[in-house]
C-alpha cells in the first residue's frame, strides 16, 4: 500500500505465534536511496523481492536496512536479502540492539526471564505451533547480523525527506520508532499494534520491560503524525495525534 510518494507499506503473509497472518514492513525510496525497515522471518527474501518489485522499485538497488529491534520476525531474512542484492546493503540499528544482533548476547525473548514470562501465553499454542516456535528459536540463537551503523535517539538520517530516530525501549532495550519528517509518518515497529482497526500498545507479555515500554510511548505524542505504520496490524490514520496522546496518558 502506497502511503505517500516514496513510502510503501508492504503486506507479507507470515506464520505468527497466533497462527497465519501478515507482517507490514516499510519500503522507503528517493533518487539516491532504497531503504527497507525490518526484514521478516527467515525464508522470506523472495517475498520481499516480489513485494518491492510490485511497488515499482528495483530491489537490486536496495541500499540500507534499518532494524527497529532484534526479534526474529524483524531480522530473519536480512542476511539473505543482502546476498541477493547487487551491492553492499548497510545495516542500521540502535546501539543497544547491536550486541543482540551480532550474537554477542542471547536474544531477549530467549532469556530464562522472558521465557518464563511468555510461558502462560505459550501454553495456549497448539502442539504444532509450539514445535514451530522451538524450531525458530534454535535458528534465532545462531543468527548473527553485522551492524554497519549504530543509531541513537534523536539521530536524523538524511534520506527520503529525513528520518528521525526515536529510541523507544521496553519491547527490547534498543527498540526504535522512525519518524518520516517530510510526510509526518511514524513507523512504530512493535511499540504499537493495530487490532480491529484500533491503535493499541503492544501486549505487555511480549515486552522485556512493560513499564519502560509505557514510558516510551509518551514520547510519541510529541510528534505531529498523519500516518502510523505498525508491523503487526498495518496502517492507522484516524486522528493519530489524539490517539497517541490517549495512549501516552494512560
Amino acid at each position: 500500500m502506497k502511503i505517500a510518494p516514496g513510502i510503501e507499506m508492504l503486506e507479507l503473509p507470515a506464520v505468527l505465534m497466533s497462527g497465519p497472518g501478515f507482517i507490514f514492513p516499510t519500503l522507503l525510496w528517493d533518487r539516491q536511496e532504497t531503504i527497507l525497515v525490518d526484514a521478516g522471518f527467515p525464508g522470506m527474501a523472495q517475498q520481499f523481492w516480489a513485494a518491492i518489485s510490485q511497488a515499482d522499485v528495483n530491489p537490486e538497488k536496495l541500499t540500507r536496512i534499518i532494524v527497529t529491534h532484534h526479534d526474529l520476525d524483524h531480522i530473519g531474512s536480512l542476511a539473505e536479502l543482502q546476498k541477493i542484492t547487487s551491492g553492499h546493503v548497510e545495516v542500521l540499528a540502535h546501539a543497544e540492539e547491536v550486541p543482540y544482533l551480532q550474537g554477542e548476547r542471547l536474544p531477549i525473548k530467549l532469556t530464562p526471564e522472558m521465557r518464563e514470562k511468555m510461558a502462560q501465553e505459550g501454553r495456549m499454542l497448539s502442539g504444532e505451533q509450539r514445535q514451530e516456535a522451538k524450531s525458530m528459536n534454535e535458528r534465532w540463537k545462531n543468527l548473527k547480523i553485522a551492524v554497519d551503523r549504530a543509531l541513537y535517539d534523536g539521530d536524523i538520517l538524511p534520506y527520503c525527506g529525513g528520518i528521525q530516530v526515536i529510541h523507544t525501549p521496553g519491547h527490547t532495550p534498543g527498540h526504535i520508532c522512525l519518524y518520516l519528517i517530510e510526510n509526518k509518518t511514524l513507523i512504530a515497529g512493535d511499540a504499537l499494534f493495530v487490532e480491529e482497526g484500533k491503535l493499541v500498545p503492544a501486549p505487555s507479555f511480549i515486552n522485556a520491560d512493560s513499564e519502560m515500554a509505557h514510558e516510551s510511548l509518551k514520547k510519541l505524542s510529541r510528534y505531529d503524525v498523519s500516518y502510523i505504520i505498525t508491523y503487526h496490524g498495518g496502517l492507522f490514520r484516524e486522528n493519530c495525534n489524539e490517539r497517541l496522546a490517549e495512549i501516552g496518558n494512560r
